[in-house]
């Protein structure tokens, strides 16, 4: 049998079409009708902040779970928030890919310690960690808190340590860690935002 050029491609068009909307999902054979459920329908709701840089986006992230009182929900999607005032709905990269940071499995859950010598960290309990932190605090104020200073002026000031504060946190929550890291008299302070 012998094919002109134009039936050639004639021929090749219908092969490619019909092989398309197969693909598509168009087949000759009947459809099943089906209604899929939206995949957020079962969800919970909750609006937070993209903890990654200092521009502070809004996020909402979904959560699924029977709400029974010890059974913990799963974040099963992430996506920006359209009604917040800093980022409207859009999100960089980095907070697009949130899903993936929250359920990395090297994400670190609980606070872990390395004792001095030791080259293995251990599992400790919050209240350990926090109570150690609040200790060792308190021991280098007490011994490196600068009253005077070598003119006899009243300075007040704690020099050996310093803190670096959230970069998402709103204004007022920033206002309130540099007046507590200032009531202490930590002199080095900063924001994340700037690092």
């Amino acid at each position: 049998m012998e094919v002109s050029r134009r039936q050639f491609f004639k021929l090749s068009g219908a092969a490619l079409a019909s092989s398309s909307l197969t693909a598509l999902g168009f087949s000759a054979t009947e459809a099943k009708a089906e209604v899929r459920e939206f995949k957020l329908a079962r969800t919970t709701e909750v609006r937070n902040t993209c903890p990654y840089c200092a521009v502070g986006c809004g996020i909402l992230m979904y959560s699924l779970g029977d709400k029974a009182k010890n059974a913990r929900a799963s974040i099963v999607h992430i996506e920006g928030d359209p009604d917040h005032p800093v980022s409207r709905g859009s999100l960089c990269p980095k907070g697009a890919a949130l899903l993936d940071f929250v359920h990395s499995p090297s994400r670190v859950l609980y606070p872990e310690y390395r004792a001095p010598g030791e080259s293995e960290f251990k599992r400790v309990s919050w209240d350990w960690a926090i109570e150690r932190i609040a200790r060792l605090m308190k021991e280098d104020r007490d011994k490196n808190f600068v009253t005077h200073n070598e003119h006899g002026q009243e300075v007040n000031r704690w020099v050996t340590i310093g803190f670096l504060a959230a970069s998402a946190s709103t204004n007022e929550a920033g206002f309130l860690t540099w007046k507590v890291m200032r009531s202490l008299g930590i002199v080095g302070f900063d924001n994340q935002a700037r690092v």
